[in-house]
């Protein structure tokens, strides 16, 4: 069959079928094709159209092992195949999409800022599992892959120039696979650091497969999207990529329930609650959704009733509260405690303003009773910005801090009943130049990333500070910055203002571990996320800021915040081995 009449059939809706590979075999004088089982280290790619039963197929996803995801793809009729198993399979509501290589067109512009190679130490399969953990995906068991040899996948990963690892994609060449006779290839796994500055990351993983194919002679490249993915899907169409009329089939299981389930009552929680509810429905706790829209919900079991706002439960006083709300009363605490903190004092008239920047050279600026670094201005060093700052903080609260500036590192530090649960160093917005877009189009696209990676938390505001920081810097919003110059475009590291994480768990230094937890005790709260300024991660110095009692638990996967805060408020439910 020539290439020519098959691209035709696909064209008009119809998948690869069992028949017309086991024709293509017998002509070519081959031994006839037998099921086609991949292993991709997270589970297994089932060639539906190389099983002759849908029985076959059926009993093969069954026996998918926990843990994992099977996925059966290229089921021309799955009806039959859920026919043998209703109860336990399911239509997966992705769409295929398929690239003809003839159709493709190289980039028109260079993707500068990374590089792309084949994942091969095991440092690189840690920090792809790493990076595929945080964006909610399951690590690859390098023990488990079908070898390349025998058809199996190949992973790549994009990284940048400091050698981060900020994406990656595994490949399927189906020639080596299942002896393709069309010469096909896949994509699978696509993942795109969250904390990616540099443009173009996924485009760029793509077009690598696609070129990648086209030097083997392959003719294809397909993928599959969630249905509803319309941000991916727009790039794809951009591509070239056009739908495929194709099944794939999945076994149920809790990681992929939601996908049989649909949507429920807490479908439009936020990712900071919605994290605390998985982990309560895994063990069993019943959960009921309050009010979805503010992250409020009702945890059940064994007679025990606890109410949260994301982390914020009813565990936290409302004293504690008060003592981190309050930012004059965090400081007070702190100070009889005995813990490092900047001078402060409340704003009054300019020209004690000005002597407070004179003792000390150079000075932040907060509202008493905020979050989400709103109002928050960093480094000012001199009377009239530190003035107009006060201003822009007076419209979050009519009292304003003035504190000493110190340099270092943004920490934030998560303690859950009084112990140490997660670490990380928390990086102001970047972007990164290409030498071609204005700053204010890098801002806005890195914001448009930053939105999509946290459904919505995070984004770089244009606002006043963001402007300082730009003229600090000696830039404008219409300055093209050269191709991969680094820029910092906030001053303060705040998440919700496009901020990033870098997990420090495992480095801590345990003077820092144990300030942490006095400071928790100081404010007698069980849950919160503390800030710190630090020289390092590893090293003992310090300068504590502020308490958050409502810490984003999602920021610190895959540390196991949820696991701890639910432990926490019902100890009996804790999973047992």
């Amino acid at each position: 069959m020539r290439a020519t009449a098959y691209k035709q059939r696909l064209v008009r809706g119809q998948s690869p079928s069992y028949e017309r590979l086991q024709a293509h075999h017998a002509k070519a004088g081959n031994q006839p094709c037998e099921p086609q089982r991949i292993h991709c280290g997270w589970g297994r790619l089932l060639i539906g159209h190389t099983y002759p039963r849908a029985e076959a197929l059926a009993t093969d996803l069954l026996g998918e092992q926990p843990g994992q995801r099977d996925i059966a793809l290229y089921v021309a009729a799955p009806q039959q195949v859920l026919a043998y198993a209703p109860q336990q399979l399911f239509l997966d509501p992705s769409d295929t999409l398929r690239l003809w290589f003839s159709d493709y067109r190289p980039a028109r512009r260079r993707f500068r800022g990374f590089s792309i190679r084949p994942v091969q130490t095991s440092s690189d399969w840690s920090a792809v599992n790493c990076l595929y953990v945080q964006r909610g995906m399951l690590p690859v068991d390098v023990e488990q892959l079908t070898p390349r040899e025998q058809g199996g996948p190949s992973y790549w990963l994009a990284e940048d120039a400091r050698g981060a690892v900020i994406g990656s994609v595994m490949g399927l060449n189906h020639r080596k696979a299942f002896d393709d006779p069309e010469g096909g290839s896949s994509l699978w796994c696509l993942a795109v650091a969250a904390d990616c500055p540099c443009p173009g990351v996924g485009e760029a993983l793509v077009r690598h497969l696609v070129e990648h194919g086209m030097s083997r002679g392959l003719s294809y490249l397909d993928l599959s999207v969630l249905h509803d993915n319309q941000q991916a899907k727009a790039l794809y169409r951009k591509l070239g990529f056009r739908p495929l009329q194709t099944f794939a089939i999945k076994r149920r299981n809790g990681i992929n329930q939601a996908l049989f389930l649909g949507p429920g009552p807490d479908a439009a929680l936020n990712p900071y609650a919605r994290i605390i509810v998985d982990e309560a429905q895994r063990r069993g706790i019943e959960v009921q959704v309050d009010d979805a829209p503010a992250g409020l919900f009702t945890l059940s079991h064994g007679g025990r009733r606890i109410r949260c706002r994301e982390s914020l439960s009813d565990l936290t006083s409302a004293v504690s509260m008060t003592l981190c709300a309050d930012k004059q009363l965090t400081h007070r605490a702190w100070a009889q405690a005995g813990l490092s903190q900047p001078a402060q004092q409340l704003a009054a008239g300019a020209p004690a303003n000005a002597e407070f920047l004179a003792r000390h050279g150079r000075v932040v600026v907060k509202p008493v009773n905020g979050e989400q670094g709103q109002g928050v201005a960093v480094d000012l060093r001199d009377a009239e910005a530190l003035e107009r700052a006060i201003m822009r903080a007076r419209q979050f609260d009519a009292r304003v801090l003035l504190e000493s500036y110190h340099p270092g590192h943004d920490l934030r530090i998560v303690v859950i009943g009084y112990e140490v649960v997660a670490a990380a160093i928390r990086h102001p917005a970047m972007v990164v130049g290409d030498g071609l877009h204005r700053i204010e189009q890098l801002i806005e696209a890195q914001s448009r990333r930053r939105a999509a990676a946290t459904a919505g938390e995070s984004r770089i505001p244009l606002d006043e500070e963001t402007l300082r920081t730009l003229r600090d810097a000696g830039y404008a919003l219409d300055s093209i910055l050269p191709a991969g110059t680094r820029l910092a475009v906030r001053k303060t590291a705040n998440l919700h203002t496009g901020g990033t994480l870098e997990d420090v768990t495992a480095r801590l230094h345990p003077q820092l571990s144990e300030a942490a937890v006095c400071a928790a005790r100081a404010l007698e709260i069980p849950v919160v996320g503390l800030d710190l300024l630090v020289e390092s991660a590893d090293r003992p110095a310090y300068v504590l800021i502020e308490a958050n009692e409502r810490v984003g638990l999602a920021n610190h996967e895959p540390q196991p915040t949820a696991e701890r805060f639910i432990d926490l408020l019902f100890p009996l439910s804790r999973p047992q081995g």
